[in-house]
């Protein structure tokens, strides 16, 4: 009896290490990230440290940068990604083959020698501009420090990302389910809309919110190719942090930052709820 009441407590003990790991570097670091965004250097409660992120026009522009910048990056990358999973997924020939082996090769170049390359192409005087001259124009892209710059150096390691997952969602997809709907006599947008979709949208989904929640808190590319005003929101918190040294005010954008994410996080499980009720509907 004694040795039963030993074994009952084992699993809890082989799991200790595991969960206060997990405490002391997510649960303790978040908790007072919160207390301290609701207090000044001085210890005393405040909201102004949020406040300040919707009553400066500043940063509330940052505000709403990121989350334009957000939201073009992630329907591009996945709408893209999307449609190159579909090409290499149904299309057997040389060039998809080809696509099918060197679209991962983005995901293994070092990040900051990706944008360095990418921005020598689409700078005012990078590749295109220098094409445009040798063909007798002037043509400047005019593409850098602004949210195109952004947007683009973003596709250039998203679209392998999302078409990856998507690949994976897309070999699902039997091709007896595709023929048998070729011999009914469905056309290519009733095989999308009502076979191929309803099978991977989820995963459609997930790499969309992936997407989304790494552009919210992304460094490198907008500290590189990015306006100086309006900023992303990392590279205002950097500044409050770097610059200002207001650790509590960098605590509440991290907050902030946070729900941002959260928010992508709630599409995804709302969309997993609602799973029944789309397979209700086919």
């Amino acid at each position: 009896m004694k040795q039963k009441k030993g074994h009952r407590w084992l699993p809890y003990v082989m799991v200790l290490p595991a969960v206060a790991i997990m405490v002391l570097v997510v649960v303790y670091p978040i908790i007072n990230t919160v207390v301290e965004s609701f207090h000044t250097a001085d210890g005393v409660f405040t909201t102004e440290n949020y406040t300040y992120f919707f009553s400066s026009a500043a940063a509330f522009q940052s505000l709403l940068f990121t989350i334009e910048e957000t939201l073009l990056t992630t329907l591009i990358s996945s709408g893209l990604a999307f449609l190159l999973a579909l090409y290499l997924r149904f299309k057997d020939t040389p060039i998809s083959r080809a696509i099918g082996r060197l679209y991962l090769l983005p995901r293994f170049i070092p990040g900051i020698a990706a944008v360095y390359a990418v921005m020598n192409v689409i700078k005012d005087s990078g590749l295109i501009s220098r094409i445009a001259r040798a063909l007798g124009s002037s043509y400047k892209p005019g593409l850098l420090y602004d949210i195109k710059g952004i947007v683009i150096c973003n596709l250039w390691f998203n679209i392998p990302f999302a078409t990856m997952m998507m690949s994976a969602a897309l070999s699902g997809v039997s091709d007896a389910c595709i023929e048998s709907a070729r011999d009914a006599g469905c056309s290519k947008w009733q095989m999308l809309r009502h076979i191929i979709l309803p099978l991977t949208y989820k995963d459609l989904i997930v790499s969309a919110t992936f997407i989304a929640m790494g552009q919210i808190a992304s460094f490198t590319i907008p500290y590189l190719t990015g306006p100086n005003n309006p900023k992303m929101l990392g590279i205002l918190l950097y500044q409050q942090v770097a610059t200002y040294m207001d650790y509590q005010r960098a605590a509440a954008l991290s907050v902030l930052m946070f729900l941002l994410c959260l928010a992508g996080a709630l599409v995804y499980i709302i969309t997993n709820m609602k799973e029944d009720v789309w397979e209700g509907n086919m």
